[in-house]
């Protein structure tokens, strides 16, 4: 996922997508997932010297990848989609709002309760010796694991609260690498995964399954093909008048109700409870897997005055 924060900085991404055959072009990669030049040129039925600048204006604005892959038939450059959700911030950012901004890697966990299958990885090794074995989350060198996994239960992070006594939260943002935790691997797998925040449930998302058909951007090379190799971004945003995920509105509380004026930290708990109707697990990215260069990372907005009575 690619957030544009202000319009200036997607005048590439929109110049980009204001030509249809660029847009055929996103169309086909996210129907086939993954296409080589020729194929698009035939598919489209147009040149291939026609493409070339079609596909590089899609490349500067970051929304397609294109790696060489060495195949029978010679070197062929093959096309995948680099984003799987666009947000453009329209309304102009407040000068007099503070952002605060805090990151956690997968493994920094302050609490857990799971259940195999499960297991950790930090970018050079499995933690443990072994997977399914829920001591082995409890290892002190799970501060290095970039990747986790687990079929049931919950893993609650805590991140400090750098609110002042004069200033007014506006809105909190949780960013989350993620998707479904399946016995093998299995791209059909849904799993409800709640988000409670300082214990106040706030919904949940269906991950679809487990994204396993090409490697991560960041994941390591030595990484178990019949593992998941990355997942999808989630923003997960409370403000003042409710909780949306991806901009879509999931619950009615508000960033008031959190009371983070009254707390030092914040909690985030990530929970797959054994009541939910879809109890497929979760795999969490951190810094060093995945399609993003991030762990769990929170944004707190906050006014320089708190103007409640």
């Amino acid at each position: 996922m690619r957030i544009i924060e202000n319009l200036t900085e997607g005048i590439p991404l929109f110049d980009a997508l204001s030509n249809e055959v660029r847009i055929q072009i996103l169309q086909l990669l996210l129907k086939n997932h993954r296409m080589n030049m020729n194929d698009i040129a035939v598919t489209l039925k147009i040149p291939k010297s026609t493409l070339t600048p079609h596909i590089k204006k899609l490349i500067q604005a970051g929304l397609i990848d294109v790696s060489l892959n060495s195949e029978t038939r010679g070197t062929q450059k093959i096309c995948r989609i680099a984003e799987d959700k666009l947000i453009v911030n329209i309304l102009p950012e407040q000068t007099e709002q503070k952002v605060y901004e805090t990151e956690l890697d997968a493994g920094q966990y302050s609490d857990c309760n799971v259940q195999p299958t499960c297991g950790l990885a930090t970018s050079e090794h499995v933690i443990g010796d072994g997977f399914d074995d829920t001591r082995f989350f409890y290892l002190p060198e799970r501060f290095h694991a970039s990747v986790i996994w687990f079929t049931q239960g919950y893993v609650e992070y805590t991140f400090a609260n750098m609110l002042s006594a004069s200033e007014k939260p506006v809105e909190l943002q949780i960013f989350l690498e993620m998707c479904s935790e399946a016995p093998g691997v299995i791209s059909y797998y849904p799993s409800d995964i709640s988000f409670i925040v300082n214990g106040i449930n706030l919904g949940y998302w269906t991950s679809p399954g487990e994204c396993y058909d090409r490697k991560g951007r960041y994941t390591p090379h030595w990484w178990f093909s019949n593992f998941p190799q990355y997942g999808i971004m989630k923003v997960l945003t409370i403000n003042e008048t409710g909780t949306y995920l991806d901009g879509l509105f999931i619950s009615p509380t508000t960033i008031h109700n959190l009371n983070l004026t009254e707390h030092d930290s914040i909690s985030l708990r990530l929970e797959i409870p054994e009541t939910a109707e879809h109890v497929g697990g979760i795999t969490l990215f951190g810094k060093k897997f995945g399609d993003y260069e991030s762990g769990i990372r929170i944004r707190l907005l906050c006014s320089g005055n708190d103007t409640r009575n």
